[in-house]
């Protein structure tokens, strides 16, 4: 009788075993990630943050590029919640039709993180940035200090109606409304938040003001095509300053060509997003705003940003 239990015992635990495997299998999760545009080294640096987070915790990730598109990325996402993923991280690709996808996702009860940027009227399950309006306002607070307090502002915005865009703007005002001797002169929106939108905004921003002696990109890569049209104009001694810490923006930085860049912590964004995509698809709650600090990046303090990206 005691080695009829102990075989039946032994019997139970062998089957647990073979079980657990199949539980794990179907507790995996699927996540989908929407990004607005690779071509961006910023969006590429949360991409690879996500998928390298994600094949640690053996977690599936279905990536899309929307490329700029915004109508390209409701298609997207719509796909997504087809496959039923579990959770989807969001980086939209501008503001219009940027709350279709939260709609949609909510509606299907898919979690939504969004990140850098978030639809104010349809506003993800969390949403995770750089703090963009006090980073902005220590830029211009540098901007100030290393200008003597006086000098001729252009400004190159980034896509209009995007979070970063209207909290650069405010954090940089800020810095300038305690630096009177700066005088805007020029101001224009992007649309992509590309290089060669950088260099032909800036060349004309030249071209009706040649005394321009500051140049504040809101994206490395607009700050990037400033630098090189002040380059070509024979502008000298000319303040070039950008924002994310892109790898280009950085190496700039080092090479003196852009004055100054605030590195945001993109592979930290990364994990964060999918630690909360998959805490919302478990039914926990996250905060409803999780909001970094970035780092004013100089010639001074550049390299190890460059070995080792936040």
């Amino acid at each position: 009788m005691l080695a009829h239990l102990k075989a039946l015992t032994a019997g139970v635990a062998i089957a647990g075993a073979l079980a657990a495997p199949t539980a794990q299998a179907q507790e995996a999760k699927t996540i989908g990630l929407a990004v607005a545009n690779l071509q961006a080294d910023f969006f590429n640096q949360i991409k690879q943050s996500v998928e390298k987070e994600a094949e640690a915790k053996d977690i599936e990730v279905i990536t899309v590029d929307a490329a700029g598109d915004s109508a390209n990325q409701v298609s997207q996402i719509q796909d997504l919640i087809t496959r039923d993923v579990d959770a989807i991280i969001y980086i939209p690709a501008g503001a219009t039709a940027a709350s279709v996808p939260v709609q949609a996702a909510k509606e299907a009860g898919i979690p939504v993180v969004a990140v850098d940027r978030n639809p104010p009227d349809a506003p993800a399950d969390t949403f995770i940035a750089t703090d963009s309006v006090a980073a902005a306002e220590e830029l211009g607070k540098f901007v100030c200090e290393r200008s003597g307090g006086t000098g001729r502002l252009a400004e190159i915005q980034g896509q209009i109606g995007t979070t970063p865009q209207i909290d650069r703007d405010e954090g940089f005002a800020k810095a300038m409304a305690n630096c009177p001797g700066i005088e805007e002169v020029a101001r224009q929106a992007s649309n992509m938040w590309m290089q060669d939108e950088g260099f032909n905004i800036a060349q004309a921003m030249i071209q009706r003001d040649p005394e321009i002696t500051i140049f504040w990109g809101q994206a490395d890569a607009l700050a990037l095509g400033a630098a090189q049209a002040a380059a070509v104009g024979a502008l000298t001694d000319v303040i070039v300053v950008g924002f994310d810490g892109d790898i280009a923006g950085l190496e700039a930085v080092k090479a003196g060509t852009l004055t100054a860049t605030m590195t945001q912590q993109t592979q930290l964004m990364g994990r964060l997003a999918l630690e909360s995509a998959i805490k919302l698809a478990d039914g926990e709650e996250v905060p409803a705003l999780q909001l970094q600090p970035a780092t004013l990046t100089t010639q001074e303090n550049v390299d190890p940003f460059i070995t080792e990206h936040p």
